[in-house]
């Protein structure tokens, strides 16, 4: 009788800390990323979404930039997942490898940009209550990460890049 009690007991704890968990990101990063999409999208809306477009535009025209900051822009002002439609102003050639390069960025934006991929949070907070429990300041991580992923980012796209375009050279 006292075994299914004690299951009963870490059956209802489990939810209680479900519970409580819930409850520090409503008092906690919630808040902070609706003000956060708010202030992105009045950006986009001064700037106005023509300005956007036609700068992706450009951004597309170099292999640096094409895999680096056009990604860059299109998470931080899009989010995940409406950041690949980034890819609408690239030559069919460059699509995979821009998706490729974005699609690498989500997680490493989050320390310094949560707002971007907010549904994945919980990936750098994991690594970054391990970081804090050891005695680490966050932000280091966070710019840490970020440039790692810069870095990962141009290298898969530009390594995309080259293999579709092997590919379609061999489908001709």
């Amino acid at each position: 009788m006292e075994v299914l009690a004690n299951f009963a007991d870490g059956f209802i704890n489990l939810f209680r800390a479900g519970g409580n968990t819930f409850m520090g990101l409503v008092t906690g990063i919630i808040p902070m990323l609706v003000v956060l999409i708010t202030a992105v999208n009045a950006v986009i809306k001064i700037v106005g979404e023509e300005r956007v477009e036609g700068f992706a535009k450009i951004m597309g025209k170099n292999i640096i930039t094409r895999y680096t900051i056009l990604p860059l822009l299109a998470v931080f002002f899009l989010t995940n997942p409406m950041c690949y439609t980034f890819g609408k102003f690239l030559p069919e050639k460059y699509k995979p490898a821009y998706y490729d390069a974005a699609v690498s960025l989500v997680h490493p934006i989050l320390g310094l940009f949560p707002h971007a991929n907010a549904g994945e949070l919980f990936v750098y907070m994991g690594i970054a209550t391990g970081v804090q429990a050891m005695g680490y300041p966050l932000g280091e991580l966070a710019v840490r990460y970020f440039l790692c992923g810069m870095v990962v980012i141009l290298i898969r796209g530009v390594l995309t890049e080259r293999i579709t375009i092997a590919m379609m050279k061999n489908h001709a």
